[in-house]
This record gives C-alpha cells, sequence and structure tokens, in this order.
C-alpha cells in the first residue's frame, strides 16, 4: 500500500515511524514532513492544510490511504472533500471534528447526554462574562471556544488574572476568532488523564492510557503548552476507572455524535480528570494528541495499517488490538522561549549518538535539513521517547538520550513521569 500522513511534528513522525514497520506499507509519504521524518518517508512539499494540492498528489501518486495528523485540516474539510473524490482517508469529518474545533458545542453535546464534565456557562461578551465570574468561587477556567493549538485554556485564581484572560481572549484576540466566544467553568480537581480511543461511528476501542505534561515549567509552573512530555501508562488509572470511562463517557459521546448526524471515525482524544465523583471531560480532541501518540503508539503490538483500515471500513470490532506490556516515557525538547517567542535555526548536535541507543528514538516536530545540518525550525523542537519495563526505567533511558544532543538554548522539563514513580 502506498501512505499518505498528513503533518509536520512529533506526532506524525511517530505515525510515519509506526506505519513503516507494517509489511503492507510499500511507500510512505509525508506532507510535508521534517527533518526526522525524510529519513523513513518521502516528504512532499504541500503545507497541510493545502486541501486541493493534496488531492491532486494523492490521486496522481495513487496513493491507497491517507492519515490526517494535526487539527487544521480536519476543521477545514479535508475528510469530506477525499471522500467526495473517493479517496480513502483516516479521520473525522469537519462535522465530526467540531467536538474539538468549538468547545461550546463540545459543553452543549455533554450537557444533552448527561456525560460527566464541569458546571459551565457560554459568554459572546466579555463584560458579561466578567460579570458572571464576579458572582463565582475561584479557581475557575476560561476556554477560547476555537482551535488555539493547546494555549487557549486559562485557569484564573482571582478577578485581576480572570479580566486579564477575558481581555488576552476577546479584546485584543490574541486567538483570533477562536476567542470570540469562550466557555467559563469550573475548576475542577483530580489527576488529568489523556484516553484516546479508536472509533468506527459505532464501537469504541480505547489505547492504552497516558498523561501529558501541559504547563512549561517544572510541577506544572507557567503557560500553557502545547505538551511537554508524557508517559504511558497512568498507574492510577485503574480497571474501574477504565471501564467508567467506555461506558459513561466514550461510548455515550460517540453515540451523541451519531445521534446529532456527526458519525465520528478516526481516533477521538478525551482529556479527562479523575474526580472524587468520578471520570469527567476536560476536552476532547479529533485526532491523535501530541504528545501523548509518541508514548502510546511504541507500546501498540498490532499492525496500525489493519487498524486505520478497519476503522474506514466499519469493521473495529473484528481486529483484536493488542499492546506491550511495558511503558514509554516521552520528554519534549524545546525551544528557549517557547512557548512565547523563541529563535530558530539552531543546529541540533549528536542525533547521531542518540541513534545507536537501544529501546528510544528522537520524534523530530520542529526540525528541518539546512546545508546538511539539522536546525530547529519550531517550538518543539524534538520528542525523546524511550521504553523499558517500568516508566522508572524508561523515564531515566529518555533523560539519559536528552544529554546526548545539543542545541543553543534549548529547554526541557526535568519532571516528566515523576508523578508516576513517587
Amino acid at each position: 500500500m502506498k501512505v499518505l500522513v498528513i503533518g509536520s511534528g512529533g506526532r506524525e513522525h511517530t505515525l510515519v515511524w509506526k506505519i513503516t514497520q507494517s509489511p503492507k506499507a510499500s511507500q510512505v509519504y509525508c506532507a510535508p514532513g521534517n527533518a526526522g521524518i525524510s529519513q523513513l518517508a518521502q516528504c512532499v512539499n504541500i503545507e497541510a492544510d493545502s486541501i486541493e494540492k493534496l488531492i491532486d498528489f494523492t490521486q496522481k501518486e495513487k496513493i491507497d490511504l491517507t492519515v490526517v495528523g494535526p487539527e487544521l485540516p480536519l476543521s477545514r474539510g479535508i475528510v469530506n472533500e477525499f471522500n467526495k473524490q473517493g479517496l480513502r482517508i483516516f479521520g473525522p469529518s469537519k462535522e465530526a471534528a467540531e467536538i474539538e474545533t468549538s468547545k461550546v458545542f463540545c459543553k452543549f453535546l455533554l450537557k444533552k447526554y448527561n456525560i460527566p464534565t464541569a458546571n459551565y456557562q457560554v459568554f459572546q461578551n466579555s463584560q458579561k462574562a466578567l460579570d458572571y465570574i464576579k458572582k463565582q468561587t475561584f479557581p475557575l477556567v476560561i476556554k477560547a471556544d476555537g482551535l488555539a493549538a493547546g494555549k487557549g485554556v486559562f485557569i484564573v485564581k482571582n478577578l485581576l488574572q480572570a479580566r486579564d484572560a477575558l481581555d488576552t481572549l476577546m479584546e485584543e484576540k490574541k486567538f483570533g476568532e477562536a476567542g470570540k466566544q469562550v466557555v467559563v467553568e469550573e475548576f475542577l480537581e483530580g489527576e488529568e488523564v489523556s484516553i484516546l480511543a479508536f472509533c468506527d461511528g459505532k464501537t469504541v476501542v480505547p489505547m492504552v492510557s497516558s498523561q501529558d505534561h501541559k504547563k512549561i515549567f517544572d510541577h506544572d509552573q507557567g503557560p500553557n503548552t502545547g505538551g511537554m512530555g508524557a508517559y504511558s501508562p497512568v498507574p492510577f488509572y485503574s480497571d474501574e476507572f477504565k471501564k467508567r470511562v467506555l461506558e459513561e463517557i466514550l461510548e455515550p459521546t460517540v453515540k451523541g455524535l451519531r445521534i446529532e448526524g456527526k458519525e465520528y471515525k478516526g481516533v477521538l482524544y478525551a482529556g479527562l480528570i479523575l474526580t472524587k465523583e468520578g471520570p469527567k471531560v476536560l476536552e476532547f480532541n479529533a485526532r491523535f494528541g501530541d504528545p501523548e501518540t509518541q508514548v502510546v503508539l511504541p507500546r501498540l503490538k498490532t499492525d496500525l495499517i489493519d487498524i486505520l483500515n478497519a476503522v474506514i471500513d466499519d469493521r473495529l470490532h473484528k481486529i483484536n488490538i493488542q499492546w506491550e506490556d511495558n511503558a514509554a516515557v516521552c520528554v519534549v525538547v524545546a525551544s528557549g522561549g517557547y512557548p512565547g517567542k523563541y529563535q530558530k535555526g539552531k543546529v541540533i548536535c549528536g542525533l547521531e549518538r542518540l541513534e545507536k541507543m537501544k529501546n528510544m528514538i528522537a520524534f523530530h516536530a520542529g526540525t528541518k535539513f539546512q546545508d546538511d545540518q539539522v536546525i530547529t525550525s519550531g517550538g518543539r523542537v524534538l520528542g525523546i521517547t524511550a521504553w523499558d519495563d517500568t516508566i522508572s526505567k524508561a523515564k531515566e533511558r529518555a533523560y539519559k538520550a536528552v544529554k546526548e544532543m545539543y542545541f543553543e538554548d534549548m529547554y526541557y522539563r526535568k519532571d516528566i513521569a515523576l508523578k508516576a514513580i513517587k
């Protein structure tokens, strides 16, 4: 099979890496890809949201399967357009992807189908939102309605912080139209866990659990990022939680979307919090998570192509998906200054040393080739991922690898997976 992966980050590098392990993959392409991906697949100079160009390329090269990585092309209807042309593509339709692209729609769906989540209100006016907030108990959570690259969520501890968050979203319009509406919701106490699940519109098969580290600094301090690291499995995600998440959250959500005329086919990512009352939904994403994919897919034993095809063909219930009984840890190495302003073009040294290390891989995110050297080209640069028998051993292996590479002003958290081994 000829396979095309769309995207250029660490998630897409992981997808390409896993797909190339399948004996069914004869040729793998990635659009636009990055320096790491180019060592496994043929990179194509087409941006992830250039839908017409991607369709032309797919038809010209007779691609058998296209896999969408990032949310932007999903939000613009890439799956709908490919389907119109009779092209096989893995991912949800534009309508189904609204569960990620609109926090307001997501909350409406959860409330309508009695799926556990935080209490909330929606506002189109910052002053009305502020008037409401004045009557509430802090801390509170303020979310942009639309896509904001994982940076549109603010946990506010007082009125001043609330006003700043509303100004950022609604007055300064830092995230454009994404902040036109905001959701103000109660702050939930508990541990967060990410559950990714394969869905074919009816059958839902959860993957192994993982936990992301959203904040830029150690001990979950500072502003939100796209994710500074992850580990899998989550030790406090019990069998009881697993059962409740499937029966009370994942299956009712997919069923609710189907009833609403938005059949969901692809990967559904549930960002959950495990509270005293049970698991509750913080958010949904309409695709593989990043960096969760970097710790989940290395543990997958079943051929990924078989699963993707089963989802497209509505026969997920016929696939026996199996996982390795091990653990994985990913440490994201970022450009200094991220998630704010940062410099690009820094030469990355030591990657050849990482290639010689066992049970680990450097998944490239913001990298590219220039003058035969790999240089930085984004905020999150690499996801150094290692796996071993235990989380503790995988963590040690990952951090040992991080110390083998270097670029100017590189930054990484020192406490990834620490919660899991305390």
